[in-house]
């Protein structure tokens, strides 16, 4: 129980493990997934789906989410130039 508890008292000091390939490739996969469900039209245009993806600039952020799992941040482009 005390080992426990120590590694939970020290996790915020201890160096972010990287983010494992498969990790990222699973990620990227379910956010293609969901853009295709959302616009139908990427789906025959693998070019337009892989910048669609890019556009969001996801961002991963290590030990963000419970339990100290790593979470996608997705940045909007900031679209107050078009006003």
């Amino acid at each position: 129980m005390k080992s426990g508890l120590v590694q939970f008292l020290l996790r915020p000091f201890q160096p972010d493990q990287p983010l494992a390939p498969a990790d990222r490739a699973a990620a990227k996969n379910w956010v293609k997934r969901r853009l295709v469900k959302i616009f139908p039209e990427l789906a025959d245009d693998p070019v337009a789906l892989e910048q669609a993806y890019r556009d969001l600039s996801l961002e991963p952020r290590p030990g963000a989410g419970e339990g100290g799992a790593t979470v996608f941040e997705m940045i909007l482009p900031d679209n107050q130039q078009d006003r």
